[in-house]
């Protein structure tokens, strides 16, 4: 049973609730014998917690920010708790006055609590308390914080002998509480500092130098030999604010120029800020004239190996190279772009989310398309830290380094981004391959001159690939229907 003192004066009973919380503070149930509670000390409490709790949070601000109203609706939170917990309380022991005990008593205490974090923040910002200290001032300040409100609990279930199961049960959604609670102060403080965004900008230099970039890029692609099938390598990079893509472009091209033999027959496009001034941004005005120039140097038996890599949605390619306004790609764009190039054989590789609804457009007798994706399905693994997504580590990092056809690298890509999704969690992205009619045929010939394994171990005979039916080459037909369809992957894109 708690017998409560008689109230007395305003500042006595100030004085005495003061006292009180002291006591609590201690785990000792004599704070029952002080404690004087009513509506006026409510209020009166309240308003010098909050003021003890923005003098705290303007010294942590350093002085800087402003007042934030959410962040004070985040704190009242707790002592309205307190205010539910007197309720209950009092209606469970039968005495009306306990409803505010609770709330008077947790405020009292927090004003002290408040008051030690202000000297001890100010202290800090003038380089007063011994440098040990600093390192463990946030530790401090959560203990302080977690032993006002255990405390409130403990006299409680002292003073009113609750059963030890309760006593864990009320400790438990109280330590809860206190964490949901003081994530809300944390991230909203009374006190808010906005965070500084520092503007991204176009650098004088940047922009003067990307006609000269793209300019230097299409120059120095060569011109393929007459007679020969030569492969082309074209990288584009379409989000730059991550550099996952510019990464993955990179390795894939130096992969290519270095074990395909496309070194001086490749290129990239590439989007991100910290290369805006050393290398060609990937826009729909670079890619326009960057296959136009590779259509101009193929010849009638070369191929082009495209592979672009991004954030994407249903027939979306994203496009981002922020300050500069860019339009992201459509699968009929591209398709577009080309047939006006006139690049006969096509591989063109599409990682992003949803790349599979490029397959329409893109598809033809000459063309192969792989895509992370379904049309219908993201693809996973475009994290910040990565070098690789899921798709372009499996198929070009992995597969096509031990592989000896298109086909096969894509079979073991499939598998191994399966595995990947499913050991993470991820929902199947179901990458996909249809492989044209025209092309099909004379896939085994085109491989030949790209894998160095197959080139050294068959050797076969140099033929054209010029004209538009294969009979006449007498190679072995693949059985690889129109809609061949396999496995690849990327991120959330």
């Amino acid at each position: 049973m708690i017998e409560l003192p008689p109230s007395q004066s305003f500042f006595s009973d100030l004085f005495a609730n003061q006292r009180a919380a002291l006591w609590m503070l201690l785990s000792s149930r004599r704070a029952f014998r002080s404690v004087n509670p009513s509506a006026l000390q409510l209020v009166f409490l309240a308003i010098l917690a909050v003021l003890a709790n923005t003098l705290f949070s303007w010294l942590t601000a350093n002085g800087e920010g402003h007042f934030n109203s959410q962040g004070l609706a985040s704190y009242l939170l707790w002592p309205f708790i307190a205010l539910i917990a007197g309720i209950f309380i009092a209606q469970r022991n039968g005495l009306g006055r306990l409803v505010l005990v609770p709330v008077i008593l947790w405020l009292a205490a927090d004003i002290y609590i408040a008051l030690f974090q202000s000297l001890l923040q100010y202290l800090g910002l003038i380089n007063r308390l011994p440098d040990f200290i600093l390192p463990w001032m946030n530790s401090l300040f959560l203990v302080l914080f977690i032993w006002q409100t255990v405390s409130l609990v403990l006299i409680f279930a002292k003073q009113l002998r609750w059963p030890w199961w309760e006593q864990i049960l009320i400790l438990v959604g109280t330590i809860v509480t206190l964490a949901i609670w003081q994530q809300a102060v944390s991230s909203q403080p009374i006190w808010k500092v906005e965070a500084q965004v520092e503007p991204v900008v176009l650098s004088e230099e940047a922009l003067y130098a990307q006609p000269r970039l793209l300019d230097d890029m299409l120059s120095q692609l060569q011109k393929g030999v007459f007679g020969e099938t030569h492969w082309y390598f074209m990288g584009v990079a379409g989000a730059g604010y991550q550099d996952v893509f510019k990464t993955e472009v990179e390795n894939t091209q130096r992969q290519f120029d270095t074990r395909f033999g496309t070194l001086g027959r490749s290129l990239a496009l590439i989007n991100n800020a910290n290369t805006q001034a050393t290398l060609p941004i990937a826009s729909r005005t670079s890619i326009a004239r960057a296959l136009a120039r590779v259509g101009q140097q193929m010849g009638s038996d070369d191929v082009l190996f495209l592979f672009m890599t991004s954030h994407g949605n249903q027939n979306i390619f994203e496009l981002a190279n922020d300050p500069i306004g860019l339009n992201s790609l459509n699968p009929q764009w591209l398709r577009e772009t080309l047939d006006r190039s006139n690049i006969r054989w096509r591989v063109l590789v599409i990682s992003s989310c949803y790349s599979g609804s490029f397959i329409p457009a893109l598809q033809s007798p000459n063309t192969i398309v792989i895509t992370a994706s379904a049309a219908n399905k993201p693809s996973f693994g475009c994290s910040t830290e990565a070098d690789y997504t899921y798709f372009g580590r499996a198929f070009f990092a992995e597969a096509m380094r031990d592989q000896n056809s298109l086909t096969a690298a894509f079979e073991v890509a499939k598998k191994l981004i399966s595995k990947r999704e499913k050991e993470a969690g991820y929902p199947p992205s179901s990458p996909q391959m249809q492989v044209g009619t025209n092309i099909a045929t004379i896939l085994p010939q085109i491989e030949s001159r790209l894998f160095p394994a197959l080139t050294e171990t068959t050797s076969p005979p140099e033929i054209s690939l010029s004209t538009s039916v294969m009979p006449s080459l007498h190679l072995p037909a693949m059985k690889i229907p129109s809609q061949h369809k396999i496995a690849a992957v990327d991120s959330p894109n």
